[in-house]
């Protein structure tokens, strides 16, 4: 098996990125403090073709080198909007006509294996590294997807988590 030189991948340019037809799927960042796990959502985000980053609070925006460091240049390709108040940020998806759902672990929750995309504009709002997503903003959210985990721990990093959410629901849009 050899590797695959970086002109066989077959990758879009910025210009043909931007112009490429996204997926409904838009990913908010609620108060995520990581700027490395910012910038490594913006890579998945790239990778996926998703609609949008939604950053919120204290969650950091682009230019900024550490973003970079681990986005590798997907902060300039993947549309991003900032919103002060992730509250507000969900309220205006909703009016828009997304159904949001919290990656979060909350009673009622579903397990992303039994998760089943049917259709339409879907946001995922990702959360705090310690403290997850806001209770209000899940309140508000039409529903909650959790990760199952088997180990010790009781949670994922939130750019893990949002790489394997991502997954699921693209595949889901793009392969059923």
């Amino acid at each position: 098996m050899r590797k695959l030189l970086i002109e066989e991948l077959g990758r879009k340019s910025i210009e043909q990125y931007a112009s490429s037809e996204k997926l409904p799927l838009t990913v908010v960042l609620d108060n995520v403090r990581s700027i490395y796990n910012v910038g490594s959502v913006f890579r998945t985000a790239d990778a996926l073709l998703i609609e949008k980053v939604v950053l919120c609070g204290i969650t950091a925006c682009p230019p900024s080198d550490e973003i970079h460091k681990t986005a590798l240049g997907a902060e300039l390709s993947v549309p991003w909007i900032y919103e002060e108040d992730t509250l507000e940020a969900v309220n205006r998806l909703k009016e828009e006509g997304y159904k949001v759902l919290a990656a979060e672990q909350v009673e009622g929750s579903i397990a992303l294996q039994n998760y089943s995309y049917v259709g339409g504009k879907i946001a995922i709002v990702f959360g705090h590294e310690v403290k997850g997503v806001r209770q209000d903003v899940v309140d508000i959210c039409h529903g909650a997807i959790e990760i199952p985990q088997f180990g010790t721990k009781h949670s994922l990093n939130v750019s893990v988590s949002a790489g394997i959410v991502m997954w699921e629901v693209v595949k889901q849009m793009m392969f059923k």
